[in-house]
C-alpha cells in the first residue's frame, strides 16, 4: 500500500505544534475529515505558510504517519480573500466551520458537504455590503442548510404536535408562534395551551381520587395473574418552548429551505438576529457543544448596531 495519497481539501482548523509546525485540519471531499502536519508552515519563508491558512483550498500530496500524516506538497486551488477583511464575514465563516467540523467523519468521503460548505463560504464572501443582515440572512441560511444535510433540521412549516400548516399572521401584530427545541421545531401556541390544561386536569383528577394509606393499613399490591398483560399509558408530553417568534421571524425560519435566500420585504436586523439565535440554540442541542464563533457574531452585530444608532 501507498504510504502518500493525494486529496483536495479546504482547511477547517489550524493548531501550533512546536516550534515551527501546524496541525491543520482538512475536510476533503474524498477522505472526509483529515488531520495533518503542516511542517515549517510558522516559519517565514514557508511554502506552506499561506496554504495552512483558513479557508484555503489546496490539491494536496499527503504521507501516511503514525498518529499523524504529514503534507508534502500542497497547490492552492482557491482562497476567500474576502472573508478576511471583513469581520461579520470571517465569524460567520468560522461559524459554519464549526457546524461542519462538528458533522464531518473521518476515512469517509464527505462530497455533499464539502460542496455545500464552499458554496455558502462563496455565498458570504459575494455579499456586496457587508450590513448585519446580509451577513446573518447568509449565515441562518447556511446554518439551516448543514442541519438539513444532517438530517436534523428544525420543523418550521408544520407545527410539531397537531401536524397542522403554520401560516404567519401578519394582520396580527402580536401573533406568536411557539418553538421548542426538544420537541424539534415550531409549536402551535394555542394547541400547547390546550395540552397543558389536559395535563393540569389529569393532574387534578389524580390528586383527587388518590388514597392516601395509614401506616398502619398499608396498601400491598397484588402479584399479576399468570398470562395477564399489562397496559402501559403513553400520555404526550407537554414540550418546553424555548422562544417565541413572530409572523416574520417564521417567515424567514420557512423560507431558509429554499435553495437562495431572497430579500424579504419588512425584514429587519432584529428578525434576523433573532432567527440566526433560534438556530443557534437548536443547532447546539443537536452537536452537544456551544459554537465558539457566535461570540463573534454577537460582537459584530452590537458594532455595527452601535455604529448605526
Amino acid at each position: 500500500m501507498s504510504r502518500t495519497y493525494k486529496a483536495t481539501g479546504i482547511n477547517l482548523k489550524t493548531q501550533v505544534l512546536g516550534e515551527s509546525d501546524k496541525i491543520v485540519t482538512i475536510l476533503t471531499p474524498e477522505f472526509g475529515l483529515i488531520r495533518a502536519v503542516a511542517p515549517g508552515a510558522r516559519k517565514h519563508n514557508s511554502s506552506l505558510g499561506g496554504r495552512s491558512g483558513m479557508f484555503v483550498v489546496n490539491e494536496l500530496l499527503i504521507a501516511k504517519g503514525r498518529s499523524l500524516d504529514k503534507i508534502t506538497q500542497a497547490q492552492t486551488l482557491k482562497t476567500y480573500p474576502g472573508l478576511a477583511k471583513d469581520l461579520g464575514k470571517l465569524a460567520a465563516g468560522q461559524y459554519l466551520a464549526e457546524i461542519v467540523l462538528c458533522q464531518a467523519l473521518s476515512e469517509q468521503p464527505q462530497e455533499e458537504l464539502y460542496e455545500l460548505f464552499n458554496e455558502h463560504l462563496h455565498r458570504l464572501e459575494a455579499l456586496s455590503s457587508a450590513n448585519a443582515s446580509g451577513v446573518l440572512a447568509h449565515l441562518a441560511h447556511g446554518v439551516f442548510h448543514l442541519l438539513a444535510l444532517a438530517g436534523v433540521t428544525p420543523q418550521v412549516q408544520v407545527c410539531c404536535l397537531s401536524g397542522r400548516l403554520l401560516k404567519p399572521d401578519f394582520t396580527d401584530p402580536n401573533w406568536q408562534i411557539g418553538f421548542s427545541i426538544p420537541a424539534g421545531g415550531t409549536v402551535c401556541l394555542e394547541a400547547w395551551e390546550r395540552l397543558r390544561r389536559e395535563g393540569e386536569r389529569e393532574r387534578e383528577i389524580q390528586r383527587n381520587s388518590s388514597f392516601s394509606p395509614s401506616p398502619n393499613h398499608p396498601i400491598i399490591p397484588l402479584p399479576p395473574k399468570p398470562g395477564s398483560q399489562t397496559v402501559v399509558v403513553h400520555r404526550q408530553e407537554i414540550p418546553v418552548i424555548s422562544s417565541r417568534p413572530g409572523a416574520m421571524e417564521l417567515a424567514l425560519l420557512q423560507h431558509l429551505s429554499q435553495p437562495e435566500i431572497m430579500q424579504i420585504d419588512g425584514a429587519r436586523d432584529h428578525d434576523w438576529l433573532s432567527v440566526e439565535q433560534i438556530l443557534r440554540q437548536y443547532a447546539q442541542y443537536q452537536l452537544g457543544r456551544p459554537i465558539r464563533s457566535a461570540t463573534l457574531i454577537d460582537s459584530y452585530f452590537a458594532a455595527n448596531h452601535d455604529a448605526t444608532v
